[in-house]
């Protein structure tokens, strides 16, 4: 089974991945934990190497042949990131989203930061990867078609989000 976890920052895609994997006994994968990979062997941080990334898409394509790889490799896998639904070919594609407000308290609440700084840097980020993603792939990062299950994660714990996942796989 091969499930894809995608959202904006802060949207709890990550976490829905852990417990998930836990749930199900399957490993995951994070194009997140890629990318904060990718940032440090560049010697950045997330904001400079999303900057960054805009002048240069060998490090998108990069991410989406290391996710494709990865998931080519597997029978049972797990694989999260803002773009996994369209480079994976998924039993269940999921796009997890939440409101600005509530996504950048959980990033304040990770990164030790202020709100405010977070809000920024999401929008930031979220300009930025938006441009790139277009510019790169042809995608819209506001265009859901290719989704089986749109998640607003804004009142849901990771279990619940986990046990929403779990129903849907059941009459899938």
């Amino acid at each position: 089974m091969l499930i894809t976890i995608g959202g904006l920052a802060g949207s709890g895609t990550t976490t829905a991945a852990e417990v998930l994997s836990k749930r199900l006994n399957i490993p995951f994968i994070s194009t997140g934990s890629i990318f904060r990979e990718m940032a440090i062997e560049h010697g950045m941080t997330i904001f400079e190497f999303s900057k960054f990334a805009e002048d240069n898409t060998d490090i998108d394509i990069e991410i989406d042949k290391r996710q494709a790889d990865l998931a080519n490799d597997s029978e049972n896998l797990i694989v999260e990131g803002r773009l996994s639904g369209y480079f994976v070919e998924a039993d269940l594609r999921i796009w997890m989203m939440a409101p600005l407000d509530i996504r950048a308290k959980r990033i304040r609440d990770r990164e030790s930061k202020s709100i405010e700084l977070a809000k920024k840097e999401i929008k930031i980020r979220e300009k930025s990867e938006m441009l790139r993603y277009l510019d790169i792939h042809n995608i819209d990062i506001n265009n859901f078609d290719i989704y089986d299950l749109i998640l607003n994660t804004d009142r849901f714990n990771p279990d619940s989000i986990a046990d929403i996942i779990l129903t849907t796989l059941k009459v899938i």
